[in-house]
């Protein structure tokens, strides 16, 4: 499949990167910086670009059977717009290219998730560290939701730099959930599979061990 991948050069962009060209398929990466993906492969095209930049979305989407988005940001305690007017950007170029399929990460305490991650996530980290974060990607939800696109959501737990298991839960319904923790492989995995799977079709599923 041909595969855009935006947000390629964090930790968990680089895994999805890893293991679509494992699987075969044909990856472009859209990266502020082409420095930072240090990879090589015959199936792997970077391109200089913003999500906040229209144009450059534009021409990354040309011929894309599927995006995938990791889009990151930096820790801020001021408001900011990176995830939501980047994704507004995105969705709106796929609509115009014809590009049905999205798969977004967002993360656990995103929309109805929050409230689930256990005492210290919720209510130390989240409130006082990933406060203004959540509330883009909150944002970020609502623009990919009201959209007429096939798209799923994933939530993932706690991040780590742990190997893949492939031995996590994955839950659609929260009551007596309680996140804990997943490697970036594992997610990275779960979010290739939504490339042809519609098992989760409109639906934002947590993941965590």
């Amino acid at each position: 499949m041909n595969v855009l991948i935006i947000g390629a050069t964090g930790p968990t962009g680089q895994q999805i990167v890893q293991q679509a060209l494992a699987q075969g398929h044909e990856v472009t990466a859209l990266v502020r910086s082409p420095e930072k993906l240090d990879m090589q492969h015959d199936h792997l095209h970077v391109i200089k670009g913003d999500v906040l930049n229209p144009d450059s979305l534009q021409a990354a989407m040309s011929d894309q059977q599927a995006v995938i988005s990791s889009l990151g940001s930096k820790l801020s305690f001021k408001p900011m717009t990176l995830l939501s007017e980047g994704t507004k950007n995105l969705v709106q170029a796929m609509q115009q290219h014809g590009v049905r399929r999205l798969v977004c990460i967002t993360g656990m305490g995103a929309g109805d998730s929050k409230g689930h991650g256990g005492f210290v996530y919720d209510k130390l980290v989240l409130p006082l560290v990933l406060k203004e974060v959540y509330k883009d990607k909150d944002r970020q939800e609502a623009v990919i939701q009201k959209s007429n696109l096939d798209w799923i959501i994933v939530r993932p737990a706690q991040l780590t730099n742990g190997s893949a298991t492939e031995n996590y839960h994955v839950f659609t319904d929260l009551n007596n959930v309680t996140g804990g923790k997943i490697s970036r492989a594992d997610t990275a995995g779960f979010m290739l599979q939504q490339l042809s799977s519609d098992r989760y079709l409109h639906q934002t599923p947590l993941i965590s061990n």
